[in-house]
């Protein structure tokens, strides 16, 4: 519950405490100031400088708020599944299917052929 929660808070912070800091703290860093500062605009009247709330401006924020919670909760989950399954046999994460490559051709005996 604590993970999910500090996924929801404060995403780029839970993918550096549970995930994987390397692999996207900082886009989703980037999403979730980008959406918490669209909030914030959306509140000062937004673009438009209305003298009420912008409320497609904070709709904005609370989508990138949204996108950043998601990234940030896939990224935890893959990196849990990935450590339950390091060598990647039964294929848990889906990072298994794109990474792992059991085809060890070289590259440059292909290239040899064609030209030959």
């Amino acid at each position: 519950m604590k993970r999910l929660l500090l996924t929801f808070l404060i995403p780029p912070i839970a993918v550096c405490r549970y995930g994987c800091a390397g692999c996207c703290a900082a886009p989703i860093g980037v999403m979730w100031i980008a959406s918490i500062i669209g909030i914030i605009y959306g509140f000062a009247g937004g673009p438009t400088e209305m003298e009420t709330v912008s409320w497609a401006t904070v709709g904005l924020g609370m989508v990138l708020w949204a996108i950043a919670f998601i990234w940030a909760l896939t990224v935890v989950r893959g990196v849990n599944d990935d450590k339950a399954d390091p060598k990647c046999q039964h294929k848990r994460s889906t990072v298994c299917n794109i990474v792992k490559n059991d085809d060890d051709n070289d590259p440059m005996t292909d290239i040899n052929k064609l030209t030959q």
